[in-house]
């Protein structure tokens, strides 16, 4: 098992471009919050699906490394998202990710991304991580 704070530390050297924080990390659960700005929309002045697909992955990947330990080479083999409601333009995003399955060669998790201050979520996904033998 890996903590919020080996993780966050990983994350900082290894994807340095990556601005999102890790919230909340508790036994197959992440909490993972990106800031949404400028480089984050697309015309019509709302969030881009890469940006809600990038961040359903990376809470999925932060779930998975704290089940497992850090192991780099752990990779998204399935991200299938519904893209639900128009995420406000001016709100950071929460990805809440839940461990459905972690087993010695597959990991299963589901993720809903909520604007900060809205009930509804805007996106949900569900995603499936291979993890490396040995």
């Amino acid at each position: 098992m890996a903590s919020k704070e080996a993780i966050s530390q990983f994350l900082l050297q290894e994807f340095p471009q990556c601005s999102a924080v890790i919230e909340d990390l508790s036994d197959g659960r992440a909490v993972v919050r990106q800031a949404v700005d400028h480089s984050s929309l697309r015309p019509g002045g709302t969030v881009s699906g890469p940006t809600l697909m990038a961040l359903a992955d990376l809470a999925v990947y932060v779930a998975v490394l704290s089940r497992i330990g850090i192991v780099p080479l752990a990779v998204t083999t399935n991200l299938n998202i519904h893209f639900l409601k128009k995420p406000a333009a001016g709100k950071d995003l929460l990805a809440h990710c839940r461990l459905i399955k972690c087993g010695r060669s597959i990991a299963v998790a589901d993720v809903e991304i909520f604007s900060e201050g809205d009930e509804h979520p805007v996106a949900y996904a569900s995603a499936s991580y291979a993890i490396p033998k040995g």
